[in-house]
C-alpha cells in the first residue's frame, strides 16, 4: 500500500514539474490565427513583470515565454494560437536558433514599453492606423499632443508615434480642398488658439518647437514612429527652421519668396535636397513623397518588397521587418512613399518598391534613440479618403502590413535593441 502511494506521488509530482517547466510558444507564421492579437498577448506577459523571448526568423517571428495558465487562458480568450512546447523540444528549437549557420536569433523581451500617441484631442481611433492597431491588439497608449510636450512630459514615455499630423503649419495642405468645410474651419481655429494659449505667435513656430523636442527625445534615447504625412512634413519642418514657408490663408502673412534656397537638410533626421511644394491649393509638402509617380499602380497591382538581414549581426532591422511574409500590399496615403534620390546616405531602407525608385520603410539611429518612417495611411484601406468609415481590424487579423507597427511597438522591449558592431 505505501509502495503504491509512493509511485502516485512520484507520477504526481513529475507531471507538476512538467506542467510548470513547459513554454508557451506563439507561432506567427500561418498557424496563427490572429497575429495582430499575438503581439498584445506577449505586450500583455511583459506588463505583467514577465519575459518573453522573440525568436526572429523562425516561424514568421515567433514568440515563447514560460508556462502560465493564466497566459494560455488570455490567449484562448482573445483567439491567439498558442502551442505548449516541452522542454526537450524547446531546448531543440533554441539550439537550431544559435547555430551561426542559421539566419535566427532568440532576443529576450524585458519590459513593455510605454507608449505615447501625439494626436489631437479630436483624433478617433480609426483616424489613425496606429491607434486603430493599438486598441485591437489590446495595447496601452497615452494620447499627448502639443501641451505635454510643450510641458516637458515626452520623457515619461519609451515610444512614441506620431500621428497623421503637418508639423509646417499648413494645415495638411487641404486648404484647396476643405477650406470651406466646418471641420477644417473648426480645426484651424483650435490650433491658433491652441498655439497662443501655449504662447506662440504662430501654429508653424508651436509645430516647430514641437519637432525640435521631438528630436531632443531620440537623441535622448527615446524610440520614434512615424506614418504618412508625419514622416516628411516632420523633416521639412526641421529644414525651414529659420524660414516661413506658410502663405497668408496659413499664418496671416506671405511665405518668404526665397525659402528653397534656405532649407537647412544638415538638421533633418532622413531626407535631402528636396523640393518644396510652395502651391498653397496643392496637396502636397514636397517632392519626397512618390505618390505622383505611381499613376500605373492600383490595388491589384501595388506590392513593396521587405529586406532580409542578418538575426544575429543585425537584430534591429530584422526584428522591424518580422513578418509570415516578405511582400507586403501596398497602400497610400498624402504620404504615400519616399523617393530614393532624397534619403540620406545613413538611412536604413528596410521595405521598397524597386521598380518605381521609392522605400516605404525606413529606419535609422539618432543619439541613443531611433526613429522609423513608413509611408501611407492604413496597411487595410487601399486609398483613405477623409470621412471614409473605420477599418474593422477584425477582417483582417492577419495583416501583413500592420504588423510592421506592432514590431516597432515591441522593439523597444528587447533587451539586444542597438546594431551589434
Amino acid at each position: 500500500m505505501r509502495k503504491r502511494f509512493v509511485s502516485i506521488s512520484l507520477i504526481v509530482f513529475i507531471s507538476i514539474k512538467l506542467i510548470f517547466s513547459n513554454t508557451i510558444l506563439i507561432p506567427m507564421d500561418e498557424q496563427q490565427k490572429d497575429h495582430l492579437k499575438a503581439y498584445g498577448i506577449t505586450y500583455w506577459v511583459l506588463q505583467n513583470g514577465l519575459e518573453a523571448n522573440w525568436l526572429l526568423n523562425y516561424r514568421g517571428g515567433s514568440f515563447t515565454m514560460d508556462y502560465a495558465k493564466d497566459i494560455t487562458d488570455e490567449c484562448t480568450i482573445r483567439g491567439v494560437s498558442y502551442e505548449i512546447i516541452s522542454d526537450a523540444e524547446i531546448s531543440i528549437i533554441y539550439n537550431a536558433i544559435a547555430n551561426p549557420e542559421v539566419n535566427m536569433d532568440k532576443i529576450k523581451l524585458e519590459k513593455a514599453p510605454k507608449i505615447a500617441v501625439y494626436a489631437p484631442k479630436t483624433n478617433q481611433p480609426w483616424d489613425d492606423a496606429v491607434t486603430l492597431v493599438l486598441t485591437y491588439a489590446e495595447i496601452e497608449y497615452k494620447q499627448i499632443y502639443d501641451k505635454e510636450i510643450v510641458n516637458g512630459e515626452l520623457s515619461k514615455y519609451d515610444w512614441l508615434h506620431l500621428h497623421h499630423e503637418d508639423f509646417t503649419g499648413q494645415y495638411g495642405k487641404f486648404y484647396g480642398a476643405y477650406r470651406h468645410s466646418a471641420w477644417y474651419i473648426d480645426n484651424q481655429k483650435q490650433a491658433e488658439a491652441e498655439a497662443a494659449e501655449l504662447g506662440f505667435n504662430k501654429v508653424s513656430e508651436l509645430k516647430l518647437f514641437v519637432a525640435k523636442r521631438i528630436k531632443e527625445y531620440i537623441f535622448n534615447g527615446g524610440f520614434l514612429f512615424a506614418m504618412c504625412s508625419a514622416t516628411d512634413s516632420y523633416d521639412i519642418a526641421l529644414a525651414v527652421e529659420n524660414t516661413d514657408i506658410c502663405e497668408t490663408m496659413f499664418d496671416g502673412d506671405p511665405a518668404d519668396p526665397n525659402c528653397q534656397e534656405k532649407l537647412d537638410y544638415s538638421k533633418t533626421l532622413a531626407f535631402k535636397d528636396f523640393t518644396l511644394v510652395k502651391n498653397p491649393f496643392e496637396y502636397e509638402f514636397s517632392d519626397i513623397d512618390a505618390t505622383k509617380s505611381r499613376s500605373n499602380l492600383n490595388e491589384t497591382n501595388d506590392f513593396f518588397t521587405l529586406f532580409e538581414y542578418s538575426a544575429k549581426w543585425d537584430p534591429v532591422p530584422t526584428m522591424l521587418c518580422q513578418n509570415h511574409t516578405k511582400i507586403i500590399h501596398g497602400f497610400m496615403g498624402q504620404t504615400t512613399s519616399f523617393n530614393r534620390k532624397f534619403i540620406k546616405s545613413d538611412v536604413l531602407i528596410m521595405g521598397e518598391l524597386k521598380s518605381k525608385d521609392e522605400a516605404r520603410y525606413i529606419h535609422s539611429e539618432y543619439g541613443q534613440g531611433t526613429w522609423t518612417f513608413y509611408g501611407g495611411h492604413d496597411p487595410e484601406d487601399y486609398q483613405h479618403f477623409v470621412g471614409d468609415p473605420k477599418t474593422e481590424l477584425k477582417l483582417h487579423p492577419n495583416s501583413a502590413g500592420y504588423r510592421l507597427i506592432l514590431n516597432n511597438i515591441l522593439f523597444p522591449a528587447a533587451k539586444k535593441n542597438k546594431k551589434k558592431t
